[in-house]
């Protein structure tokens, strides 16, 4: 039996997609739903692996644990991260097959991928109640429509009703909804049901008028005005937005159960990915997280954590082009505390090989680890786990440099020196006893009066992000009328918006 779906688009990129995705999924799988999330093709560089390992975007990761089920690779079938502002690397079914220019990538490889896309989307809706598919940046992207697999390509080739999310903090959100219809075919806009509003501050009787103009110019409803939520921690596609993010987060923190706070720099490398190790340090009460780009921004940092990287050569570069990788050095001589993890604890090594990645062959590191990297072309997809500081350790690994380590204190699978810890390991921050411990270690290295919270729970905190996100659907959301597109279909009728693709 096949089962139903929806396609969630948006007017832009960042209008919300992953979270209404998300929470509706929260909402079907607690009306006792069966379902799934998926993307046809994500770009992003905060990935993670499934435990076949297949590295899948973090963000359907997160939709999965929001639907409550294990997240495969037919989930997100197609992954791009970017290695430049012109190239990236295809990542089909969780394995890289190669490097790619968005010219070569939209002028042929992507209309071959269609039907492994749309194979995967038909698995799903075989095993799944229902299935919400996320799109990607605008359905009205009108020079990439031939080649499209993400957004009305793989709803008009599966019959899927599609909710155009508008981000209204932006301001415009009714000409985005207007233009974004009227820029679609007629066989594209038969499948525009309606939309949804989002981030919508005040009074919602005011915006009441203007929705029914809407309907009127497009014979289409609005499903929903879902308001603007503090605090929402979900794992982002791309940028520098951390979910829950210390000093620039906006929900109420418990204040910390020592005397002092812990400040946590984060060094904002290029091609930075997986940015949500850090998360789980900004939910501990009393721990401040920022992200920096200049040297005196460390200087009252109890802990500085150089972060993973597409590019770890480009990151060296950038860090010692704004003395940010001199001020790391003085850290670690004076013995305070310095994590790296993947590409930043490559970072940390004495010596770089990388013929791979960036071709820039023999490459000096930082020094501060007794480490050398090679890079293979084989990528490492692993979810490794162990124990650290006394503590039972989860992560995953994604990475193409092996690294040799011949020296320091074993610490996961790198190692420590001083002050100074390097692993490949993503994630390990979310084990919350080895959190703690860490904290601990940092907090006596850094002089701190600080005492990590007894009871901070990272898997229990996201499980509340998630349940808000249901909540927002429940709530703000015609949830009956979303319930009768996932099960029925596209509506029979709607009308054509002029003037349609050019």
């Amino acid at each position: 039996m096949r089962g139903g779906g929806l396609l969630v688009a948006g007017t832009t990129s960042d209008a919300g997609k992953s979270v209404v995705t998300a929470g509706i999924c929260r909402w079907l799988v607690r009306q006792g739903i069966k379902v799934a999330p998926f993307k046809g093709q994500n770009m992003s560089l905060n990935s993670f692996v499934t435990r076949e390992g297949a590295e899948i975007g973090r963000a359907q990761a997160m939709q999965a644990q929001a639907a409550r089920v294990e997240p495969t690779a037919l989930m997100n079938p197609v992954l791009l991260k970017p290695g430049s502002d012109r190239s990236s690397q295809v990542v089909l079914m969780g394995r890289p097959v190669g490097e790619l220019s968005a010219r070569g990538y939209h002028g042929g490889r992507q209309k071959e991928l269609f039907e492994p896309v749309l194979g995967c989307l038909e698995e799903l809706r075989s095993t799944y109640d229902a299935v919400i598919c996320e799109g990607a940046g605008s359905p009205a992207e009108i020079n990439l429509r031939r080649t499209d697999i993400v957004n009305m390509g793989i709803a008009r080739a599966a019959e899927l009703p599609v909710v155009v999310v508008g981000d209204i903090d932006r301001g415009g959100v009714f000409a985005q909804f207007f233009g974004t219809t009227a820029l679609l075919a007629p066989e594209d806009q038969r499948l525009i049901a309606g939309y949804l509003v989002n981030k919508f501050r005040g009074d919602v009787t005011l915006l009441e008028p203007g929705l029914d103009m809407l309907h009127g110019l497009t014979g289409r409803r609005t499903f929903g005005v879902l308001p603007y939520a503090h605090g929402l921690g979900i794992d982002e596609e791309d940028g520098l937005r951390v979910s829950l993010r210390g000093a620039v987060r906006e929900s109420v923190v418990a204040p910390p159960v020592g005397e002092d706070v812990l400040r946590v720099a984060v060094c904002a490398v290029p091609l930075m990915s997986n940015f949500t190790d850090v998360d789980a340090l900004a939910a501990e009460p009393g721990v401040v997280v920022r992200f920096v780009d200049r040297a005196e921004e460390l200087v009252d940092a109890d802990l500085v954590v150089v972060p993973g990287t597409r590019g770890t050569v480009k990151a060296l570069a950038w860090l010692r082009e704004r003395g940010l990788a001199d001020a790391i050095a003085r850290r670690a001589a004076e013995g305070r505390p310095v994590l790296g993890i993947c590409g930043g604890f490559q970072a940390l090594s004495e010596h770089i090989e990388d013929e791979v990645e960036s071709k820039a062959g023999s490459v000096a590191g930082l020094g501060l680890l007794p480490v050398r990297v090679r890079f293979a072309v084989e990528k490492t997809l692993a979810r490794p786990v162990g124990e650290a500081l006394g503590e039972r350790v989860e992560g995953y690994e994604i990475h193409h440099g092996v690294a040799d380590v011949h020296g320091g204190e074993p610490f996961l699978d790198g190692c420590r020196v001083g002050a100074v810890w390097g692993t490949h390991w993503h994630g390990s921050l979310e084990s919350d006893g080895f959190r703690r411990a860490f904290l601990r270690e940092v907090a006596t290295a850094a002089g701190r009066r600080f005492v990590p919270a007894p009871d901070t729970s990272f898997g229990a905190l996201r499980e509340e992000q998630l349940d808000r996100l249901g909540d927002l659907i429940e709530e703000h959301a015609d949830t009956d009328a979303l319930l009768r597109l996932i099960e029925t279909g596209p509506p029979e009728g709607l009308p054509f918006v002029p003037p349609g693709a050019p």
